[in-house]
């Protein structure tokens, strides 16, 4: 996970860097074409199956993913690499929120360290947000918000897909195929860019880096060691900030690491409260990986 981390850090940078030559959906259209033709070579490769009874479920999570993830790599351009990343990775608070939100509607109780995640971690992106753009980056802050707010509302669709009996790879390739076509229209009516040798350097570091981590991610969560294994995944916060101050300069002030550390501590708990409950209570989410979006 570790590795899955440090891996999805480095297609931020590269997605960062591309953004100097490439528009958003240029980037989602070659990162997704990437995973998608990987995928459909693999699943030729196995004699499996891409057919799925669960149509309108694969849309709806698709969907909600590719917007998540044109919303983080349109944040990553232009906010600092490690604000960017830690924005997308609260998502696992809206989750955390989204269990509080059932239980209070079922009238059942609600778990108060979980409560008290949810609170403290929505206290540090506002923490996060307050010192690291200016009035006039407002609406990138926005996205970047958003981006993890529709990043939760997909791994909602990846959990009931997975409890359907859907394989990883199905729901990723679809996943991937939603984000060639809607990429493609989006690069077509803003305009395709010309390529040039640095270009397409940074378009397959994109599309390698996310698929070697997505590997990564898979082997780690095939361990079984879940909980240890979700927490580590904010080990990607950690990375882009040193990769942002390293490679792009980007200057993040004391309250903005005092909020990225909330959050991390917030989504830690929240994740080892949810899957400690998870075995009493099925229904409940149990923490996703943001990455797996990535």
């Amino acid at each position: 996970m570790v590795v899955a981390a440090f891996l999805f850090s480095v297609m931020g940078a590269c997605v960062k860097w591309a953004g100097r030559h490439y528009g958003i959906a240029e980037i989602v259209l070659y990162r997704s074409l990437i995973g998608a033709v990987i995928l459909y070579v693999f699943v030729l490769w196995r004699g499996t199956s891409l057919s799925t009874p669960h149509v309108s479920m694969h849309i709806r999570r698709s969907i909600a993913g590719t917007v998540a993830l044109a919303l983080w790599f349109y944040a990553t351009t232009l906010l600092p690499l490690g604000t960017a990343m830690t924005l997308n990775y609260s998502s696992s608070l809206y989750l955390a929120a989204a269990v509080v939100g059932v239980a209070l509607h079922q009238g059942q109780r609600v778990d108060a360290k979980l409560a008290f995640a949810v609170v403290a971690g929505f206290a540090g992106v506002l923490l996060v947000l307050q010192p690291s753009f200016s009035r006039d980056q407002g609406v990138v802050a926005l996205a970047g918000v958003l981006s993890g707010v529709l990043a939760a509302v997909a791994y909602w669709h990846v959990r009931e897909l997975g409890q359907l009996g859907e394989p990883e790879w199905r729901t990723v390739f679809y996943f991937s195929l939603t984000g060639t076509v809607l990429g493609l229209a989006g690069s077509l009516m803003t305009g395709l860019s010309s390529h040039s040798g640095d270009g397409v350097l940074l378009l397959a570091g994109v599309g390698v880096s996310a698929l070697l981590a997505q590997l990564a991610m898979t082997r780690a969560y095939g361990s079984r060691h879940t909980l240890l294994v979700a927490n580590l995944q904010y080990s990607a916060i950690v990375f882009a900030s040193i990769i942002g101050l390293t490679l792009f300069g980007d200057q993040i002030s004391v309250i903005g690491w005092v909020g990225i550390a909330v959050i991390i501590v917030s989504g830690v708990l929240a994740s080892t409260v949810t899957a400690r409950r998870h075995n009493s209570a099925p229904a409940e989410i149990t923490s996703v990986e943001p990455a797996a979006e990535k």
